[in-house]
């Protein structure tokens, strides 16, 4: 998967964790909540591998001389 893929599946797990954890909330079900934040948390580390990825590219780059 590149980076790209990684930071977009990061910021929609985020976005549906947290609409999970809102609805959580105004209904008082913490199985939802829980879910949610788990789903946001699993974005949050999908956006650091595309981090990764990037940074990783970019030594890459830097040692073939591309950069």
């Amino acid at each position: 998967m590149s980076s790209t893929t990684d930071k977009i599946k990061g910021l929609a797990n985020e976005a549906v964790g947290n609409v999970k954890q809102g609805i959580g909330n105004v209904t008082d079900n913490d199985k939802l909540k829980a879910e949610g934040k788990a789903q946001e948390l699993k974005g949050d580390a999908q956006k650091a591998t595309g981090d990764v990825k990037d940074g990783a590219k970019h030594v890459a780059d830097k040692v073939a001389g591309k950069d």
